[in-house]
């Protein structure tokens, strides 16, 4: 009986690295919506991956992959698919929509690319209360916001360069999952941004969508939250 339950749950660990990996296949149908130039359909897919990347980690966790089905590095396979959703696929479509004209978007896509793989890559990004230091790469979330307000490229092209100089201070960013303080805030805020980012792109963007409002007010509370939080310590607010 002991075996049998130890069977089932080597089961479900390798079940929750299927389950990872299916990104790889959202980022690939991702991929090839940005070449016909289907923003809002390459969007429903980096929703999708998004979801399941926000699902993943606390089922690992869970059925202790790394104990249950040692075989697979999640968080290889993991860091993987981030950089294709997260980066790889999010700068090409800036690069492709023509929200930044000429050089501009050429400097975006170096910037983006290269900052973020040595960013992925560096072991100090995660902080002691599992925050990140520095801008996590999201630039997924980002670009979502940018294809539904279509800001000025000079306003563009100043958010891509602060963001990726960000990268690389001690500014922290909350995890919406994994950062305990204000996660009763900041998790129903990460699943409205989700539900919004999903909104904005089935109707591909329609400017007369409210999703895009809802987009802009989660994603400042997500950049933010960790700054502030850095700014008045746990100590302080429980005083």
């Amino acid at each position: 009986m002991l075996h049998d339950g130890f069977m089932t749950l080597q089961i479900k660990a390798l079940s929750v690295h299927l389950l990872t990996a299916t990104g790889a296949v959202f980022a690939m149908l991702a991929m090839l919506a940005a070449v016909d130039e289907k923003w809002g359909l390459m969007f429903v897919w980096l929703v999708v991956a998004f979801v399941v990347d926000g699902i993943d980690g606390p089922l690992a966790r869970h059925y202790e992959v790394k104990v249950n089905a040692p075989q697979y590095d999640g968080v290889l396979m993991d860091l993987i698919i981030d950089y294709l959703t997260y980066v790889f696929i999010p700068a090409y479509a800036l690069f492709k929509s023509g929200l930044l004209p000429g050089w501009t978007g050429w400097l975006a896509i170096i910037l983006i690319t290269f900052a973020s793989v040595v960013y992925f890559a560096d072991n100090r990004m995660k902080t002691k209360d599992n925050s990140f230091s520095g801008f996590p790469g999201c630039w997924n979330m980002l670009v979502i916001v940018l294809f539904a307000l279509e800001p000025n490229f000079w306003a563009i092209l100043g958010i891509v360069i602060v963001l990726a100089v960000a990268m690389f201070t001690p500014l922290k960013f909350i995890h919406p999952v994994r950062t305990e303080r204000w996660r009763s805030v900041s998790l129903p805020i990460a699943l409205a941004w989700t539900f919004f980012a999903g909104w904005a792109a089935w109707v591909d963007f329609d400017p007369q969508s409210w999703a895009h409002w809802g987009l802009v007010v989660t994603s400042l509370y997500l950049v933010f939250a960790g700054i502030v939080q850095q700014l008045i310590p746990a100590r302080a607010e429980s005083a």
